[in-house]
């Protein structure tokens, strides 16, 4: 297919997809002419691929990139592949809080909750770090809640993580599903809980509309 095509199937500008060419996110077609190419599915679910990165989880292009280099690494088994998609996924380390903020009770009470769950999480985890901070902050705004608080969501998570992991076959690794996967199904767990909150408002406060007041 001609670039314009491309452009129509995937519903991509055909100026970003140049743009993607120059910065190698996209190989390049099989030349036919002088500034001419022509394209196939590979990069018509490539480029679906990083519209979905980009427009829905919200990825910078080196996250892309990083995602993109996963997704090629034939060799890279399934847990590794997992591990760049939560690296990528995880907030910036110059974000997390430094040692001078750092509440030990915090850090003692997430090691112990992840203990509790017997959970098989590394201790210099980044996810690890980022519950210790969001604990830690929520304690220091006064809005803190007991661990336990945190337990039927640890429950869901993990058979959400099963399921999610049931469709993958890591003897035929797909790495283009499994990546796309956890990236966009990071998207509806947060978008179900938020419809979840919005539906359970509602229940115990009524409904009220936008800009309506109370």
């Amino acid at each position: 297919m001609r670039i314009s095509d491309l452009s129509r199937q995937s519903g991509v500008p055909v100026a970003t997809i140049k743009f993607y060419l120059r910065e190698r996110l996209l190989p390049p077609g099989q030349s036919t002419g002088r500034n001419q190419a022509v394209y196939g599915e590979k990069h018509l679910r490539r480029l679906l691929l990083i519209r979905a990165f980009t427009n829905i989880g919200q990825l910078d292009l080196t996250s892309v990139r990083e995602l993109l280099t996963a997704i090629e690494s034939d060799g890279l088994p399934l847990p590794a592949v997992l591990e760049i998609v939560g690296r990528v996924l995880s907030f910036p380390q110059d974000t997390m809080l430094g040692p001078a903020d750092d509440d030990t009770n915090a850090r003692n009470d997430v090691d112990a909750f992840i203990d509790q769950l017997g959970w098989h999480v590394e201790p210099d985890a980044v996810s690890r770090e980022q519950l210790i901070a969001v604990i830690t902050a929520l304690r220091r705004l006064g809005c803190g809640c007991a661990m336990d608080f945190f337990t039927p969501q640890a429950e869901a998570a993990s058979r959400l993580a099963e399921q999610e992991l049931d469709l993958l076959s890591p003897e035929a690794l797909d790495r283009g599903a499994a990546v796309a996967r956890g990236v966009l199904l990071e998207v509806a767990l947060t978008t179900l809980r938020r419809m979840a909150q919005q539906h359970h408002v509602a229940l115990r406060y009524g409904h009220v509309g936008a800009g309506q007041p109370s």
